[in-house]
């Protein structure tokens, strides 16, 4: 698995029962080529690392699997 696919434990603690389910939704996103996936909590859109790479800096959202943390 990609380096990028595992979010920083200061934004998605890796003790969170639904860690695995979403690990396992963001890297099948990056493997898609996608930018976004379903949070399968939530239901909300998640953006994946490497479409908030491709911005070139960090927003200051605090974003799940923000690369520039």
């Amino acid at each position: 698995m990609p380096e990028v696919a595992r979010p920083h434990p200061s934004r998605l603690d890796p003790t969170r029962a639904d860690y695995g389910a979403i690990i396992a939704a963001h890297e099948a996103a990056l493997l898609a080529g996608e930018t976004t996936y379903v949070d399968p909590s939530t239901g909300l859109s998640v953006m994946t690392a490497t479409a908030l790479a491709a911005r070139g800096e960090c927003c200051r959202s605090a974003c799940r699997h923000c690369p520039y943390v």
